[in-house]
């Protein structure tokens, strides 16, 4: 039987590398688009399936490289099946010290890569009746202090999941919004301040957090069980559910917590 092909975006590290390395080891083909594709380990995938995998230098926040990511991909092996929308970045800034331009690239990276790619692969999402994931946070659900722009994209992505849901009902599309929390990366490293510059060390406790790999288990279930929305970790769980009752208690404990945070831009 031919081999079902998923496009995972942002797969150099974290939740992208994990997902591409669950699905092939699967066996699944597997297309990894990222801005970086010389790294060890994303070398490495491709020397152990050098068949069923294909390594894509793709910035999503460029159209035509979006584009011509979904044109190879069906030039390479004939069909898509899978598109994983993992790519994004973030930040640490309160709006009031926040550039507009570093705003703008939290949304053309989280948001409009989503919606490029997803755009280009939909024809032949809906011919395989394959699935769409769209890989967001609990800042989907809540806003997070200092984290604006990145806030700001993954609500628009949850509007943008609910629409394409919506209006493939009828065409056996599968749309999966898949909220991780707090995971083992390197986005809080990379993450942006007000200025645009790199944070550096995460603010976080990165070893308490759940790791990429298990994330990575749990992603490719509800892609197996075509589940409508997954929220992952305890904490996550339980603040958007408590958002529902007490959002005013719940802006208070996220504020504190943040607060703590190592040059935490919050009084």
């Amino acid at each position: 039987m031919e081999k079902k092909v998923v496009i995972v975006t942002g797969a150099s590290s974290g939740i992208g590398y994990a997902s591409a390395l669950k699905f092939v080891s699967s066996g699944y083909r597997v297309v990894m688009a990222a801005r970086s594709i010389d790294q060890k380990d994303f070398l490495s995938l491709k020397q152990d399936y050098l068949r069923d995998v294909l390594l894509l230098k793709t910035d999503v926040s460029i159209e035509d490289d979006c584009k011509r990511l979904i044109d190879t991909t069906i030039e390479e092996f004939g069909r898509i099946d899978i598109l994983i929308n993992n790519a994004g970045i973030s930040m640490r800034a309160l709006f009031k010290e926040a550039e507009i331009s570093v705003i703008k690239r939290l949304m053309d990276v989280n948001f409009w890569g989503t919606i490029y790619c997803t755009k280009y692969a939909l024809p032949y999402l809906v011919k395989a009746k394959g699935s769409v994931v769209v890989v967001s946070s609990i800042a989907g659900f809540k806003g997070l202090p200092a984290r604006i722009g990145y806030t700001t994209s993954k609500y628009a992505l949850h509007g943008f999941v609910d629409v394409l849901r919506n209006e493939n009902l009828k065409t056996g599309l599968h749309v999966l919004l898949f909220a991780p929390g707090f995971t083992t990366s390197n986005i809080r490293n990379k993450a942006l301040l007000g200025d645009g510059s790199l944070q550096g060390d995460s603010p976080r406790k990165e070893e308490k957090m759940m790791s990429a790999e298990k994330v990575a288990d749990y992603l490719y279930t509800a892609v197996k069980k075509r589940k409508r929305q997954v929220i992952l970790t305890p904490i996550g769980k339980a603040t958007v559910f408590m958002n529902k009752l007490f959002p005013s208690f719940v802006d208070k404990k996220i504020y504190q917590s943040f607060a703590k945070e190592p040059n935490s831009p919050l009084k």
